[in-house]
C-alpha cells in the first residue's frame, strides 16, 4: 500500500461536518421558569428544547458540544498526518497517520474478519491446565484484554513516593455487580446472554454450542460479580488498601500462582503488592477450583471477542454496538467511523496527538488567565480553612499544611510520553491496538517500585474534563476543557468564575471530601483528624448524602447519596468558594460590577455554573449513571449547589417567582 492516503477508499471529513461552536448564552435560558423551583430549566430550558440528542449519542450536553468541536480539530490533524507522503513527516506524525489510516481502511478490516484474533484463540485452545490458563491470562492482560482480575501500577497510597503493584477485582463485562443480581436489570441480563450467543455464532460456533457458551460465560461472570464490591464500596481508600508481602501472597491465595504470574509479566523485584479487594481474589480462587478448564477457556474466548469487536469488521462491531450502546445506553446508531477513530487514537496515542493539538490550539493567554483564577480560589480556600469553626486548631493546622503543598497543572504536561518504540503499520488495525496496549502494559509494569514521576498526567491534552489526584495533591486541567462553554476569555469574570471557577474549586475541594480528607500532606492515607473533628465532618457529610439521596432521577429511581457523596461535597464547596472569589474580585475592581444582558454579576455567576451542566440524556444512560457514576445527574449538579448557597435567594429575589418550600443552606468548606 502506498504512503499517501487512499482517497478513493477513505473519504475525508468535509466542512459540513464542522460542529456548532459551544458557548454560554442567555438565549439558552427560559426566563418564564421560576429559578427557585427549577433552576436547571431557568438556565437551560431553551437550549434543552432546541438541542435534541443526536441519534449516535446517549446524551447531549455542553461538554459533548466541546468534545465534538475538539474531535473535528483532531481529525483534521490526523488527516494531514495520513495524507502527507511519509518522507515529509517526522516519526510522530507518521505514526499517528498510519494508526489513523489503519482504522479508516474499512475494506482491509472487512477482508480480515476474525483473523486478527485467531492467534489468541489458538493460545486458549492449547491450554490444558490452570498453569496454562494463567499463561493465557498473562498474554491477554499484556495486550489490554481484561479477564479474571485486573491490576494496576499506581502511586502507593501509603508511600506516595513510589509506584506499587495493585491487584483488583475485575473479569465481568456488565458495568458492575448489581447488573447480575438487581431485579431492575433482569431484561438486560437476558439480552446480554443473547448478545454473547450472537457473538459466538458470528465467530462460527454452531447455534447450540454458542448458546451453551453464553450460559457458561454468564454463570462464571455471575460468580465473579457475587464476590465483587459495589461501586460505593470502591470509594473507600482505606478499605481498598491491603498490603500483602510477596512472601505471603502465595500462602494467602493458594489457588492462584501469583508469583508465577508476576515472573511471567517481568514484574520488578517487590517486597509487597496491594490487594484492593482480597475477598474477590479468594472468591476467584474458589471459582477456578470449582469450574472446569473447558468452561474457563470458553470464558477467555468470550473476553477476546468482547474486547476485539469494536476493532473488527462491521458485523462484529454492529453486534457489539447493539448491546453495549443501544440496549445499555439507548444510542440509536453508531458514530461515523472517523469519529470513532479519533477517539481511539486519543485513547491509545493520546499524548502524541495531544502535543500537536496544543501546538495548534492552546495559547499561553488562556493559561495565564486560568492561573490567576486559581490563585484567587487558593486564597479563598486558605482563608476558609483558617476560619472554620468546627475544626480544632491542631487539625486545622494540618489541613493548612496539606493545602500549602497543593499544586495545579494547566493545559498539557511538561514532558510527553515517547511512543517511538511502538511498531505501527497501515495494514492491521487490531495489531496496532494491541501494540499500543502492550507498550502501556510494559510501561506500567516497569515503573513498579520506582519513584513516582510527578510530571505524568492521567488525561490527554484534548480531554474535556479535569481531575484531582489525592496521592499527588494536585488538580489537572487539560487544554481541551479550557474553552467555551466552560472558559471564555472574552466573557465577563462572573460567567467564568461560575462555569470554570466553580469547577476548579470543585477539584480543590476533592482534597477534603469524604475520600480526599483521608490523605495527608504527603499524599498518603493517614489518620490526621481528631476523633471530634472527624465526627463533625461526618455529620455534615450525612446531610449532603441525605439531601441528594432524596432526589428522584426517574420515577422510583433515586440518586445514590453515598456513591455520589464526594462529588456532591465538591460541587457544593466549589460553588461556595468560587462565589466568594468573584465577590472579592469585584470588590478589588468595582468597575467590573455592572449588569450584562440585564443580569447582575452574581446572577451570571450562578447561571454560568448552571449552563455548564446543560444536558439531555436518554433514560437508559441515566439508569447506568445512577448505578455506576459517582457524579449526580447534571440537572441536580446545576441546581442543588446553587440552591443551598446562602446568597442564592437574595441574588434572584428580583426575579419572577419565589420559593414554595424552604431549602436548607449547606456549607462544609
Amino acid at each position: 500500500m502506498g504512503s499517501a492516503f487512499d482517497k478513493d477508499k477513505i473519504s475525508l471529513v468535509g466542512e459540513d461536518e464542522k460542529p456548532e461552536e459551544p458557548e454560554f448564552s442567555v438565549k439558552y435560558m427560559d426566563m418564564s421558569v421560576n429559578p427557585f423551583e427549577d433552576f436547571y430549566s431557568f438556565c437551560n430550558g431553551t437550549w434543552a428544547r432546541e438541542h435534541p440528542i443526536p441519534e449516535d449519542k446517549a446524551f447531549w450536553s455542553g461538554s459533548a458540544e466541546l468534545f465534538e468541536k475538539n474531535r473535528y480539530i483532531l481529525v483534521k490533524i490526523l488527516e494531514k498526518c495520513a495524507t502527507t507522503p511519509s518522507g515529509k513527516l517526522d516519526p510522530v506524525r507518521k505514526m499517528l497517520g498510519d494508526f489513523y489510516y489503519s482504522g479508516m481502511n474499512e475494506d482491509r478490516i472487512e477482508s480480515l474478519k476474525f483473523k486478527p484474533v485467531e492467534g489468541f484463540m489458538e493460545k486458549v485452545n492449547r491450554a490444558e491446565n490452570k498453569e496454562d490458563l494463567l499463561n493465557v491470562v498473562k498474554d491477554l492482560h499484556s495486550i489490554g484484554i481484561p479477564c479474571l482480575f485486573s491490576w494496576d501500577s499506581s502511586t502507593d497510597a501509603k508511600n506516595s513516593q513510589v509506584y506499587a503493584m495493585y491487584l483488583k477485582q475485575g473479569g465481568i463485562s456488565l458495568p458492575n455487580r448489581d447488573y447480575y443480581f438487581d431485579e431492575s436489570f433482569d431484561k438486560l441480563r437476558k439480552e446480554y446472554v443473547k448478545h454473547i450467543t450472537n457473538m459466538f455464532k458470528l465467530y462460527g460456533v454452531p447455534d447450540d454450542a454458542a448458546k451453551n457458551a453464553a450460559d457458561v460465560v454468564f454463570g462464571l461472570e455471575t460468580g465473579l460479580a457475587n464476590v465483587s464490591r459495589r461501586p460505593e464500596e470502591l470509594r473507600d481508600p482505606e478499605k481498598n488498601y491491603n498490603r500483602i508481602s510477596i512472601d505471603e501472597i502465595g500462602k494467602r491465595f493458594r489457588s492462584i500462582d501469583f508469583r508465577s504470574y508476576f515472573a511471567q509479566i517481568s514484574l520488578p523485584k517487590v517486597d509487597y503488592v496491594v490487594v484492593s479487594q482480597p475477598e474477590f481474589i479468594d472468591g476467584l480462587g474458589k471459582l477456578l477450583q470449582e469450574s472446569s478448564i473447558s468452561d474457563w477457556k470458553i470464558y477467555l474466548k468470550w473476553k477476546i471477542l468482547h474486547f476485539a469487536a469494536p476493532y473488527l469488521h462491521n458485523a462484529a462491531q454492529d453486534e457489539d454496538f447493539d448491546f453495549f450502546a443501544r440496549k445499555l445506553f439507548g444510542r440509536k446508531q453508531k458514530e461515523k467511523r472517523w469519529k470513532r477513530m479519533v477517539s481511539i487514537t486519543d485513547a491509545h496515542l493520546g499524548e502524541a496527538l495531544g502535543k500537536l493539538y496544543v501546538e495548534q490550539e492552546f495559547g499561553e493567554d488562556a493559561k495565564k488567565k486560568m492561573s490567576d483564577m486559581i490563585e484567587d480560589l487558593r486564597d479563598v480556600f486558605t482563608e476558609r480553612l483558617k476560619e472554620l469553626d468546627w475544626l480544632s486548631p491542631a487539625t486545622k493546622e494540618r489541613a493548612l499544611q496539606k493545602f500549602s503543598r497543593f499544586r495545579a497543572k494547566i493545559g498539557y504536561p511538561s514532558k510527553f510520553i515517547d511512543y517511538s518504540s511502538i511498531r505501527i503499520t497501515r495494514e492491521n488495525f487490531f495489531e496496532n491496538i494491541t501494540a499500543a496496549n502492550k507498550f502501556d502494559f510494559q510501561r506500567f509494569i516497569k515503573r513498579v517500585n520506582s519513584p513516582v514521576d510527578r510530571e505524568l498526567w492521567e488525561m490527554t491534552p484534548p480531554t474535556v474534563n479535569a481531575y484531582f489526584s489525592p496521592t499527588e495533591n494536585e488538580i489537572v486541567f487539560p487544554a481541551g476543557i479550557l474553552q467555551p462553554p466552560f472558559f471564555d476569555p472574552k466573557l465577563d469574570d462572573a460567567v467564568n468564575y461560575g462555569a470554570t471557577g466553580g469547577t476548579i474549586a470543585h477539584e480543590i475541594t476533592h482534597g477534603f471530601d469524604d475520600e480526599g480528607r483521608k490523605f495527608d500532606a504527603d499524599g498518603n492515607i493517614k489518620s490526621w483528624w481528631s476523633q471530634e473533628d472527624e465526627k463533625a465532618f461526618l455529620e455534615k457529610a450525612k446531610e449532603v448524602s441525605r439531601l441528594y439521596g432524596s432526589l428522584e432521577a426517574l420515577p422510583g429511581l433515586k440518586v445514590n447519596g453515598d456513591l455520589t457523596l464526594g462529588e456532591n461535597i465538591a460541587d457544593i464547596g466549589g460553588v461556595s468558594v468560587a462565589f466568594e472569589a468573584l465577590e472579592r474580585r469585584l470588590k478589588r475592581n468595582p468597575e467590573l460590577r455592572k449588569e450584562i444582558d440585564g443580569l447582575t454579576p452574581e446572577q451570571r455567576f450562578f447561571i454560568g455554573w448552571g449552563q455548564s451542566w446543560r444536558m439531555n440524556v436518554r433514560e437508559e444512560a441515566l439508569r447506568w449513571q445512577i448505578s455506576n457514576d459517582p457524579h449526580s445527574p447534571d440537572n441536580f449538579r446545576a441546581e442543588v449547589p446553587a440552591w443551598v448557597h446562602e446568597k442564592f435567594d437574595s441574588t434572584f429575589s428580583g426575579m419572577k417567582g419565589k420559593r414554595q418550600k424552604p431549602v436548607q443552606t449547606l456549607k462544609i468548606w
